[in-house]
């Protein structure tokens, strides 16, 4: 993926692709897709950052299997001010599902909400957090069928191939196009 460089007012900006999911309802009852919807509303008003474009939404079998319900998943591309690097943006994605009631646990455990930064432009780290390319991203249906869809030319940075490429070598995960969306 190439580095997306808009420049207005002399800015320059990002591309930062973040994966939004979740599969328990907010304390309220509010349900899964209104919490990730309004995560995304949110991630478009913080000063910086603005939603260049989202996926299709999908519902999915939680991975790896558990009695947990089905989540549901898009992916946001994202554009970020340049001064706007991995860990402020984490920090604000954890600020952001904080606030819809996300609670840190045990790993794959249920969440209202889970917004993670699968990549930015092609960066490559392994520390520290968070690790780019996501370290998961390419064995994960949920990651990859919004990623396709979305953003068809993405390849991996590490592994040099497309998202759809990768999707293709992965066994049935559960995952279907979320109707009515």
């Amino acid at each position: 993926m190439s580095q997306i460089r808009e420049h207005r007012n002399g800015e320059t900006r990002q591309r930062a692709i973040i994966g939004i999911g979740g599969n328990l309802p907010a304390a309220d009852g509010t349900p899964p897709l209104v919490l990730c919807k309004r995560a995304l509303a949110m991630l478009n008003l913080l000063p910086g950052i603005r939603v260049a474009g989202v996926s299709r939404w999908y519902e999915t079998d939680p991975v790896p299997p558990s009695g947990q319900p089905p989540y549901i998943n898009a992916v946001a591309e994202l554009l970020t001010d340049a001064e706007i690097g991995p860990a402020a943006l984490l920090a604000r994605l954890h600020e952001i599902e904080a606030g819809s009631g996300r609670q840190r646990g045990a790993i794959n455990a249920a969440r209202t909400l889970d917004l993670d930064i699968i990549a930015i432009d092609g960066l490559v780290r392994e520390s520290p957090d968070p690790v780019l390319p996501h370290p998961r991203a390419h064995l994960r249906a949920f990651v990859l069928a919004p990623l396709a869809g979305l953003l068809p030319d993405w390849v991996h940075p590490v592994l040099g191939r497309t998202a759809a490429s990768l999707l293709a070598d992965l066994p049935d995960q559960g995952i279907r196009l979320l109707q009515g969306q």
